[in-house]
């Protein structure tokens, strides 16, 4: 009979599908907020600071207005704590309640953001280079440059971090959301009652921090995949199906195959690691209706079926064939095609109804028979009959050049009783001898579950030689057994397979461990890329470092910032030009403290003939500034220099005699500029003040 067409539809060219994947609309905000508003103002802040500086100013007047001695201490202690202690063990809070509850792909997906963020605000930072704030006194510890705000920014991606790996989605979440926008908010204006940030550099730090984690949360982690629940932890592979993804399946399967859904639910989940099973009561397009078993593919299936290959290759090598799936076409494609295959060879498997497009390349469902009145075969007591039927199956399969590679009681279904074979997503064709024999030990295991390893071992003697179950048995174990299987026979507590190992003739067990280059180098790359994230994300608890550009003799943003860390001092050290060869290793600002370190990168014997001499150590010469001189020492490499409202201390490890050195002798390329070069410069340009000597504030 030809089967009508009428109610079949095709999705029409530029339709969006039934279930597009996206970050959601506030998602691509984000985003877009980034780019628009960050990006672009990091760029206009790299040619000039001026005007934002003054719209900031207006703020920072309004909110420093209110400052008093008690108030002052209070935000100091709050802003310390904050910075030293509170974002490191807020960080550390975040991954420790993640891997309490397993949620182990939400933990990789924030320490990822986290990387991504050390990697994207340092290169903004260094663009946009901006002073601290002007016309107002700074009374709290500061380093470097202030736009983006690091510590805001890191604070909001571990904040944001938490709420999507430990609040539930729903009003709890809006909730939580609230509150870390408060949190933020509370934290930016102390920051600026203190003086040290500007708000400009509160709001991009802000959109970094949710930006960044947003996107990376929904694109890799979405809720309706990847729950945050509590209580019974379900499986990752489960997708919830009501809502918007059940009324897009429930279309999409009337549209494509012609089944209207009468009732939908979840059914065999404790033996379903890698897709979404459903039991579907449907009417055809005749109105007959009949129940189907349908299994839903997501693209998280096959970062789990990649994962998990990776997985196995690493810790046993390459047993078989562990070639990960690319897409989720390749999913359903390849099931329906091993459906048909043993429906051919006439093994008693699902007939295959067709596969349904969900959202192309990402959810995709395939349909076939439901067994009505089956039962899976660890609920029900088999007889001799079914016993046969089990060892035929894996006879069977031997000699067509077939696996089934999942053979466990979740997958042996019993109908009338006849044994049925379910989910042959892992059949592989032509498979490795040691697989086939594992399938057979599988099988002997399931049924001897259900009766007996004597009987069992007796019946497979009909279909295979003693050197083949021997084989079966020393290559079954571990690994080679499904998880769900290993736990039947635990809960059993007969050792069965030491049992079937008495009957069989001796042989030594199959080694399962497989060492190569291939598996050595993946355990290696692996691990460099947890460390080197691991790395990036941890050193974003601790965001500030102070490193600034050259500070070249000039009214240069490096030479304003020293201004600001020493605001006492009326003459700031800068390099002027140094001597051949030599080169700037770092330099870093701080509140009460700016340094600047040299290093010899070539000499009179030719380039790194010095550095030679001295070995790979620490730059050779280095100028720091601060309020006070310290106390003189016996070094014979160090000098002081006193200047007005400040000191200067210079250290260099060269030998003595060894020429020519970086120094403040004429014609040594060090030298000053005067403070009030640098005031009269902001004054002009942006009618701000230069806190400090010869510019005073309030």
């Amino acid at each position: 009979m030809v089967v009508p067409e009428a109610h079949r539809q095709r999705r029409p060219t530029g339709a969006p599908p039934a279930l597009p994947k996206t970050i959601g609309l506030t998602g691509k905000l984000w985003v877009a907020a980034v780019l628009v508003v960050v990006v672009s103002g990091t760029i206009w802040l790299h040619f000039t600071t001026g005007p934002l500086d003054r719209i900031d100013a207006v703020f920072i007047r309004a909110v420093t207005s209110v400052r008093t001695p008690w108030l002052d201490s209070f935000a100091r202690g709050l802003n310390w704590l904050g910075s030293r202690w509170g974002l490191p063990t807020l960080g550390l809070v975040a991954v420790a309640l993640a891997a309490a509850f397993g949620r182990w792909r939400h933990l990789v997906v924030f320490l990822i953001s986290l990387a991504v963020l050390e990697i994207i605000a340092p290169l903004l930072y260094e663009l946009a280079a901006r002073a601290r704030p002007f016309s107002v006194t700074a009374i709290a510890d500061w380093e470097g440059f202030s736009s983006p705000s690091l510590p805001v920014a890191a604070l909001t991606a571990v904040l944001v971090g938490m709420i999507y790996m430990d609040v539930v989605a729903g009003r709890p979440r809006w909730y939580a959301k609230l509150a870390t926008a408060a949190v933020v908010v509370a934290v930016a204006l102390l920051r600026t009652y203190l003086g040290i940030e500007h708000p400009s550099d509160h709001l991009f730090g802000l959109i970094l921090g949710v930006a960044i984690p947003v996107a990376l949360f929904r694109a890799f982690v979405p809720n309706d995949a990847f729950p945050v629940t509590y209580g019974r932890r379900a499986k990752p592979a489960h997708l919830d199906v009501g809502g918007r993804r059940g009324e897009a399946i429930a279309r999409a399967l009337q549209e494509q195959l012609g089944f209207t859904i009468l009732e939908m639910k979840l059914v065999g989940l404790e033996g379903s690691g890698g897709s979404t099973p459903l039991k579907l009561r449907v009417a055809d397009e005749h109105g007959v209706e009949r129940s189907v078993f349908a299994k839903l593919y997501a693209k998280n299936h096959v970062r789990s079926d990649r994962w998990y290959k990776l997985g196995r290759t690493m810790l046993y090598g390459r047993l078989e064939d562990e070639t990960p799936f690319k897409t989720v076409r390749r999913f359903v494609e390849y099931e329906d095609y091993t459906l048909r295959l043993l429906g051919e060879y006439g093994f008693a498997t699902p007939t295959p109804l067709g596969i349904v497009e969900i959202t192309p390349e990402r959810e995709y469902l395939i349909a076939m028979e439901f067994f009505e009145g089956s039962e899976e075969i660890g609920d029900v007591e088999i007889d001799s009959r079914v016993i046969d039927e089990g060892l035929q199956m894996i006879r069977r399969m031997w000699d067509v050049g077939l696996a089934h590679r999942d053979i466990k009681p979740a997958n042996l279904m019993v109908q009338d009783g006849h044994l049925r074979l379910i989910d042959v997503f892992f059949v592989q064709v032509r498979p490795s001898p040691w697989r086939q024999a594992v399938d057979l030990g599988n099988m002997m295991l399931v049924l001897a579950l259900r009766s007996d390893a004597q009987t069992v071992y007796a019946k497979a003697l009909a279909y295979f030689t003693p050197e083949e179950l021997s084989e079966a048995f020393a290559a079954t174990r571990g690994v080679a057994s499904p998880t769900q299987l290993r736990n039947f026979m635990k809960r059993d507590g007969r050792d069965l397979l030491e049992q079937f190992r008495a009957a069989a003739p001796p042989r030594p067990r199959v080694r399962i461990q497989r060492w190569s280059f291939r598996r050595v180098g993946l355990i290696l790359l692996t691990l460099l890329v947890v460390i080197a994230a691991g790395a990036f994300s941890l050193s974003l608890f601790f965001p500030s470092r102070g490193l600034v550009a050259t500070p070249v003799c000039d009214t240069n943003r490096t030479m304003i910032l020293m201004a600001q860390a020493v605001p006492s001092a009326t003459r700031l050290p800068c390099v002027q030009s140094l001597p051949l060869g030599w080169s700037l290793s770092a330099a870093t600002i701080v509140r009460g403290r700016a340094n600047f370190e040299l290093m010899v990168t070539g000499g009179d014997g030719g380039p790194g003939s010095i550095r030679l001499q001295l070995g790979p150590s620490a730059p050779t010469v280095d100028m720091t500034l601060t309020r006070t001189c310290p106390t003189a020492g016996e070094d014979p490499g160090t000098t002081i220099l006193e200047v007005e409202g400040g000191c200067v201390t210079y250290r260099s490890s060269l030998p003595a005699g060894l020429e020519p050195v970086p120094s403040f002798e004429p014609d040594g390329g060090l030298s000053f500029v005067p403070r009030s070069q640098l005031v009269t410069f902001i004054d002009r340009d942006e009618d701000l003040i230069l806190c400090g000597a010869g510019a005073p504030c309030s």
